[in-house]
């Protein structure tokens, strides 16, 4: 049986660090002391790339890649940058790209607006209490021994009532 290795960092609550230590040392690289600067510079470069998407993203009035919107938005700075470059085939190829997910980005934007509008549709009729479906109507069981055999609508009514 192999067992492995942890970190002997232990945290404030007594908790061990569950990361594999470096293999000349006791420690994981987040808790060894020989790598602490290490550490800190990658910590403040971390900071400094949150802060660096935060205002890119202000700048450029980009929210993310979760909505179609936010892809649109994405392609067309893309497509603008892509303009400002210098004639090349690299230039070219980007532009097809940027084209081709343009048109799927459409294609799917159209596809996500018809379903909406289905959805809305099929909601909309289901909330309405006076479309009703043939299924929803009560039939009233035939009387036994009346003998009549008139007709009754789906209001219960016989066809010579109003």
């Amino acid at each position: 049986m192999v067992t492995r290795r942890l970190c002997a960092f232990r945290f404030p609550t007594g908790e061990a660090c569950h990361s594999p230590p470096l293999h000349d040392g006791d420690f994981c690289l987040m808790h060894s002391p020989e790598h602490a600067k290490e550490v800190q510079d990658a910590r403040r470069i971390g900071g400094l790339h949150r802060k660096r998407e935060a205002t890119l993203s202000a700048a450029f009035d980009f929210a993310g890649l979760e909505t179609v919107d936010g892809i649109r938005r994405l392609l067309q700075i893309a497509a603008t940058d892509a303009l400002g470059m210098e004639n090349s085939p690299a230039r070219s190829r980007m532009l097809v790209y940027v084209a081709l997910a343009a048109l799927r980005t459409l294609e799917v934007g159209v596809f996500e607006e018809r379903l909406a509008v289905l959805e809305q549709a099929v909601h909309g009729q289901r909330s309405q209490s006076a479309v009703q479906s043939m299924f929803d109507f009560e039939i009233d069981p035939p009387q036994l021994g009346s003998g009549d055999k008139e007709d009754r609508n789906e209001t219960g009514k016989t066809s010579g009532q109003n």
